[in-house]
């Protein structure tokens, strides 16, 4: 019985999901980085690009061919070097042939390509047409020279470039965008000219400054004319750590009367803006502004029209609103972030870039000398032997006739090598005329000439630099062009306040005593016609102006704003101030005032304590209000007293005991918030009992102003002889009023 081969299973590796997941998680986070997001320092294109760029150049898409259907480049491109979506890969072409998406495009492109303001509103690729750009021929005119090195495609049945023999610094060129694991790269582009010039800079000065070269590269440069408006000091400062943020702003000019947006900042949308400035006249946080349009067209691609409500706008100020609250002011982020000559990603200066690259340029020049002197040397010695034939023309032609193997013998009677017997089994008969002789050796002398002088620049590093200069400024001068982003000084940009859009119509604000507020058109509106819900009565009537903000205080001392505008008319019942503040839920609204941010306030409890501040102090963002006056225990807030002048005016207080102080009002402490200092003296047992307590409280223009004290239907005048009695200092008890006039219902200055 024959047994059965046992049979061996495959040895299965055994790892921690930990450690595998670690470094597949490696793997493909350097994939991502060296292989897709990240641009190489020599020509500063992402492999998808340069695949791109191959691909065309394979398909002879030259500047000068015929336009080919991109669908027929896409495919390429995925066919042979780029096994990854159709869509990423057309879209990444796409990119590369809008001008206002690259500084210097690298394809030329027939067909809708995209606008400005929606780049992704280009056509499908079986629609389009494409060829190179001429300035693409930068990184393809030395592919051929044994510049670069050649690596295998995906499949193993192609070759292609490692990276491309470009004659410029793309890098900073066009720029680059990406985001890969743990970094990103955001490498704004630049002008051609200020690229080239500091690099000749630094041929001749390799210790050259960063302030040097700044002379040269002062900004970047984007495909639009927008103003680039960062200080050149911070400017700087990116170049030198490879990190920061440039600040663009869209540039604009008057014509009678109305604005005229004519540059928007790279990337911006003219539609966006247009939805931006929209949006704020609809919200009414923009009425300076009548009318808005779009009157861009083919001659101008960018033309927005802002039409002022007035000519008294000023247009300045009008802007300078529209930068702050719009895209029409816009940063980008700068992270010079890329792939090295060593093949590692790292963040550069300004100076390491530009050194790198033309280390690298340095090198691909020498391999390019290096290949022409091989040709040259070749061709020499094809030359040598095709003289030889001349020389000896009969035997030569009698080794041929006779002989069976006419290579070996000719190598064996002339001692040539291979390359010779097989250029001059080559030759044809017309060829062994004497004039031929001549072009030959004519054909010798230059090619040797050019060889020695190829030589003579390996030999030195100064005809080296030198001839990298001259190719460099040929180029500068072939592909150049004028900066597009200007570099100015401009003021930072500030949004209008709410209540300097608003116009400063008169207002009445009615508080009533429940908390019910509305506001009524003009200073002398009729409160007493006013509705009240069940149980609701009139509290106050306040003057304002609808650009103002009017504050609330509530029972407990927290003060609360809104602006006046937003307040409901006064021809319904008007809203709760609850519905726009959170009070604590024991508070009601007590008292409110209004005025200018600036203006000073007497605030005060009925306690006979007080303090000054602004009104500003009373403002808050908050719906639960802040914080203001302190009460002492069972005491209430007073109606807060509007302040002209701290060194003349006075303040009169008086108690429902029948009590009158009058004291100055810079003896009363300046607080932005707090209880405050004692204004007239009451027993504290009394506050607490409800006893004894300011009943009224009046702000006098000077010492002589008139007092009016009402009681009832009865009003009494007192005059400045008669006010001087009354005259005190901070904490005094004053003295009681005239028999009749000590049950007081409030103070009022008499109006002269």
């Amino acid at each position: 019985m024959v047994k059965a081969k046992s049979r061996t299973l495959p040895s299965t590796e055994h790892q921690p999901l930990r450690l595998f997941t670690e470094k597949a998680y490696l793997d493909y986070s350097m994939y991502v980085i060296l292989d897709r997001a990240l641009p190489h320092m020599g020509d500063g294109l992402k492999p998808v690009q340069r695949r791109i760029v191959y691909a065309m150049s394979e398909l002879g898409l030259n500047a000068s061919a015929k336009y080919k259907k991109s669908a027929r480049t896409v495919g390429d491109v995925l066919g042979k070097f780029h096994p990854h979506g159709d869509g990423p890969c057309y879209e990444a072409m796409v990119l590369m042939a809008q001008s206002f998406s690259y500084r210097y495009p690298f394809i030329d492109g027939q067909g809708n390509w995209g606008s400005q303001d929606d780049p992704k509103s280009f056509a499908a690729m079986r629609y389009t047409e494409s060829r190179l750009t001429p300035y693409a021929q930068t990184l393809l005119t030395e592919l051929t020279d044994g510049t670069v090195d050649w690596i295998l495609n995906f499949d193993a049945s192609l070759e292609e470039p490692k990276l491309l023999p470009a004659r410029l610094p793309n890098i900073l060129l066009n720029g680059a965008t990406g985001i890969a694991v743990g970094m990103a790269t955001d490498i704004p582009p630049h002008n051609i000219k200020e690229v080239v010039n500091a690099c000749i800079c630094l041929l001749d000065n390799p210790r050259a400054t960063l302030t040097e070269i700044c002379k040269y590269i002062k900004a970047p440069d984007f495909p639009t004319a927008a103003e680039i408006i960062t200080p050149v000091t911070e400017i700087r400062k990116i170049y030198q750590e490879g990190k920061g943020s440039i600040q663009t702003r869209a540039v604009y000019k008057q014509e009678k009367g109305q604005v005229v947006i004519t540059a928007l900042p790279y990337q911006v949308s003219g539609a966006k803006i247009i939805e931006q400035i929209a949006e704020q006249i609809r919200g009414k946080k923009l009425p300076l502004i009548e009318d808005l349009r779009d009157e861009s067209d083919q001659e101008n691609p960018t033309r927005i029209v802002i039409v002022p409500r007035s000519n008294r706008v000023d247009i300045e100020t009008l802007m300078d609103h529209l930068f702050a609250t719009t895209d029409l002011e816009r940063s980008y982020r700068v992270n010079l972030n890329m792939i090295g000559l060593d093949g590692r990603p790292f963040v550069k200066d300004l100076i390491t870039i530009l050194q790198e690259w033309l280390d690298y340029r340095q090198a691909t020049v020498c391999r390019r000398i290096s290949f022409r002197l091989d040709k040259i040397s070749n061709r020499l010695a094809i030359l040598e032997g095709f003289l030889i034939v001349y020389l000896h023309i009969d035997k030569v032609i009698k080794i041929i006739r006779e002989h069976d193997d006419p290579k070996a013998q000719l190598v064996k009677q002339f001692k040539l090598s291979d390359e010779q017997a097989n250029a001059i089994l080559e030759i044809r008969l017309r060829q062994l005329a004497k004039l031929e002789e001549i072009k030959i050796r004519s054909e010798q002398k230059n090619l040797m000439s050019e060889r020695d002088e190829l030589q003579k620049i390996l030999a030195s590093k100064t005809k080296l630099k030198h001839l990298i200069r001259n190719e460099l400024q040929s180029d500068s001068d072939l592909y150049g062009d004028k900066r597009l982003s200007p570099l100015v000084t401009r003021t930072p940009a500030q949004a209008f306040k709410e209540t300097e859009i608003i116009s400063a119509d008169p207002m009445t604000i009615i508080l009533s005593t429940r908390g019910w507020v509305r506001a009524a058109k003009g200073h002398d509106f009729d409160v007493s016609g006013l509705n009240y819900k069940a149980g609701d009565s009139f509290k106050i009537a306040l003057l304002g102006r609808s650009n103002q903000l009017i504050s609330f205080i509530d029972s407990t001392g927290r003060s609360y704003s809104t602006p006046i505008h937003t307040l409901p008319s006064a021809r319904g019942a008007g809203e709760p101030l609850t519905s726009r503040f959170n009070p604590p839920p024991v508070a009601n609204f007590v008292a409110s005032i209004t005025g200018d941010p600036e203006q000073s306030i007497l605030v005060a409890s009925d306690a006979g304590y007080g303090f000054i501040t602004q009104l500003a102090e009373l403002y808050s963002k908050s719906r639960n209000g802040k914080a203001l006056l302190k009460l002492p225990m069972h005491s209430q807030v007073l109606q807060p007293q509007l302040l002209n002048d701290l060194e003349t005016n006075y303040i009169a207080v008086a108690t429902n005991t029948g009590y009158l102080l009058i004291i100055a009002a810079k003896e009363l402490p300046i607080l932005p918030k707090g209880k405050g200092n004692k204004i007239i003296q009451i027993p504290s047992e009394k506050v607490e009992k409800r006893e004894e307590y300011v009943i009224g409280i009046a702000v006098l223009p000077t010492k002589n102003s008139v007092l009016l004290i009402i009681s009832g239907k009865r009003q009494v005048t007192l005059k400045a002889s008669d006010l001087a009695h009354y005259l005190g200092k901070r904490g005094q008890r004053g003295h009681k009023l005239p028999r009749g006039l000590q049950k007081i219902d409030h103070l009022a200055v008499h109006s002269n």
